[in-house]
């Protein structure tokens, strides 16, 4: 028997070191046994923050030791630490953490909302960290579109290879819905303003269906040569819609073929691509660095964000809802409601012991947007999400989470009206006409999450002499790849994301 206890720690840590390169678990509630979201799991200095389903990978370098201690925290519930290795069930239990009025809120009890509202604008500079820093990022960008309606009536065609069977037979080939995912990991260097942020990218991934290109490649290559053999190619056109139009040439409309044969022409054309994928190079990166500063633009601890409600309370019906707690941190529970004309409603989560701001939760209850005119029509209908902060090793509060999903709907419902003219043709002027009466309506929902791993405090020095030299465009995946992200922390993925399959693609 002693043999067996002088062994068994010897086996168990042989074992971590062998298998653990990574921990990966989901978070549950102990009484309702369903997945928390949200949840901070810490190693050191490091952290990541579970996803909607409550699961997370934290990656284990070589300087972890099993004996290090991870600990879980999540408002509303007992935290828990223990070392790594004494983690080996498939699920961590979180329970509820009873409420036990310590002094700190017996003192702070009779507190209005108003008054702890404006203690957390009287100590955000003291208690959050908005100088310029290096954050290990990762964003992650869901795109839900949706073909809600594709109405038409066809007035007129002088082109019979274009009469109603082809037009119905082409919106029945558009794919209807379709899903994106795009995945980027890097480093940003800036404070909070949006236009003062520099990227170093590292890695990113995009995942959809190709097919559905394909489906679109199709319909533009059988309709370029239908007009193609009956439009002349010094013609131009003449688009109406109701009182509007424009003129296009022919030549513009379509790509235009390069002769094999033709040396310097396929030179120029190679030329034009590489010039492409550079420009795609520099528009990625500049995508992804003007979407992180609006994050930061919009954090609600500073002026002028959407979510104004630290800074005009007034505002707003502000009621003290409960008391829980963050590990051992009372928290008061404060929700929001706007008076008047403001656009969101939520719940603060605010520290009672230095009085920050450390969750919001938000939910817009009107249009953010509500645009139509002349038979155009745009709907900003959803923006709804959440913010957590959390201490840094410079126990200074630091942006830890920013997740938002935002719905819009559009729609077309106008006169239609394709007309080929051609000067050099003796007589009538006009040769095709294309006249149809469209309503057209398109859906998205699409979401944004942004985590911070670690942010480390520079100087003006250090972020003026860093340039960014972003050489990164996203790799294409068909299907999910678990190894794509492998030896990286990131928010785990969703099992939507991991069951995506490309049509006609077999998922292993």
């Amino acid at each position: 028997m002693s043999n067996l206890r002088i062994w068994l720690p010897v086996f168990l840590i042989t074992s971590f070191y062998a298998n653990s390169q990574s921990l990966t678990s989901v978070i549950i509630d102990s009484a309702t046994q369903k997945p928390i979201p949200f949840v901070t799991v810490q190693l050191k200095d490091k952290g990541v923050i579970t996803n909607e389903e409550g699961r997370f990978t934290f990656q284990l370098d070589s300087n972890i030791q099993p004996t290090d201690s991870l600990f879980i925290s999540c408002i509303g519930y007992a935290s828990i630490g223990k070392p790594i290795i004494e983690f080996t069930e498939d699920q961590i239990v979180l329970a509820a953490k009873a409420i036990d009025l310590n002094p700190v809120i017996v003192s702070n009890k009779n507190y209005t909302p108003e008054e702890i509202i404006e203690l957390v604008e009287e100590n955000i500079s003291k208690n959050y960290y908005l100088d310029y820093s290096k954050k290990r990022i990762f964003f992650r960008e869901t795109y839900n579109s949706t073909i809600l309606k594709t109405d038409y009536t066809l007035r007129e065609s002088t082109i019979d290879e274009l009469d109603k069977a082809f037009i119905d037979r082409i919106i029945n080939e558009v794919p209807k819905k379709d899903t994106r995912y795009y995945e980027s990991l890097g480093d940003i260097y800036g404070g909070t303003k949006a236009d003062n942020q520099k990227l170093d990218l590292i890695k990113a991934s995009e995942l959809y269906d190709k097919n559905s290109n394909l489906d679109y490649e199709v319909i533009e290559e059988r309709l370029n040569k239908i007009i193609k053999e009956n439009v002349k190619t010094d013609s131009y056109f003449k688009i109406k819609s109701g009182l509007f139009g424009t003129k296009v040439d022919a030549d513009e409309m379509f790509d235009e073929e390069v002769d094999s044969t033709d040396v310097d022409a396929l030179n120029k054309k190679l030329e034009e691509e590489k010039k492409h994928k550079e420009n795609r190079k520099k528009y990625f990166a500049s995508y992804k660095r003007r979407m992180i500063g609006k994050f930061y633009k919009n954090l609600p601890i500073l002026e002028d964000t959407d979510y104004n409600v630290l800074f005009k309370p007034s505002r707003f019906e502000l009621t003290l809802d409960d008391f829980t707690y963050l590990g051992e941190k009372a928290v008061y529970v404060i929700s929001f409601t706007p008076k008047r004309s403001e656009d969101f409603e939520g719940t603060l989560y605010i520290n009672a012991d230095d009085f920050a701001l450390i969750r919001m939760d938000f939910e817009n209850v009107k249009a953010l947007k509500d645009f139509s005119l002349l038979g155009i029509s745009m709907k900003e209908y959803l923006a709804k999400g959440s913010v957590i902060f959390a201490k840094g090793s410079n126990e200074k509060y630091q942006l830890n989470y920013f997740d938002i999903t935002e719905g819009t709907r559009a729609g077309i419902r106008r006169p239609l009206k394709i007309i080929e003219k051609n000067k050099h043709v003796k007589g009538r002027n006009k040769q095709n006409e294309l006249s149809m009466k469209i309503d057209v309506a398109f859906g998205a929902v699409n979401r944004y999450e942004l985590v911070i791993f670690n942010e480390t405090p520079i100087s003006t020095t250090i972020f003026e002499a860093f340039e960014e030299n972003n050489d990164v465009l996203p790799t294409y995946m068909p299907n999910y790849d678990p190894e794509f992200w492998k030896g990286y922390d990131i928010i785990e993925p969703n099992q939507a994301i991991k069951k995506f399959t490309s049509i006609g693609t077999v998922e292993e």
